[in-house]
């Protein structure tokens, strides 16, 4: 079977490349873009986030895809399923984890408006040694008040 694979895409592509007519123009050569011509360069290239929430969401069809079957025959493999599911589940789990901890999934400035909004203001000196001011504990501050 696997050299019966093997020959049917050497065919194909052989096929293509020897039957194929080559005429290349402008048009063809161009990248394509829905049928659209471009008309400029994007401004910047797709953020890694795209690719890495594209990514959780095939890892977990393959959960799925893997999940279902174990699932009919769950009682058949009594503990050695049950403990290799959840070694599968775990290596799934630990990489949500990571897209999560890397913000993948924090989109647009609802993140960076509520992470302002959630922040208190902090005045200080620049001068070191003022009240409140940098190198000063609260105890050095009450020190210096009373004096």
């Amino acid at each position: 079977m696997l050299i019966l694979a093997t020959v049917f895409a050497a065919g194909s592509f052989l096929a293509s490349t020897f039957l194929a007519p080559t005429r290349p123009t402008a048009a063809k050569l161009a990248p394509y873009e829905c049928g659209i011509v471009p008309e400029y360069e994007p401004a910047e290239r797709f953020p890694v986030k795209f690719y890495l929430v594209a990514m959780v969401f095939i890892v977990f069809d393959i959960e799925l895809v893997f999940l279902y079957p174990w699932a009919v025959i769950f009682r058949r493999l009594e503990l050695f399923g049950l403990v290799e599911m959840g070694v599968f589940l775990l290596a799934i789990v630990v990489a949500f984890a990571y897209v999560l901890s890397v913000g993948a999934l924090d989109w647009g400035p609802a993140r960076k408006l509520s992470e302002f909004a959630g922040a208190p203001i902090q005045r200080t000196s620049t001068w070191p040694g003022a009240p409140g001011g940098p190198g000063m504990s609260p105890d050095d501050n009450k020190t210096k008040e009373a004096a």
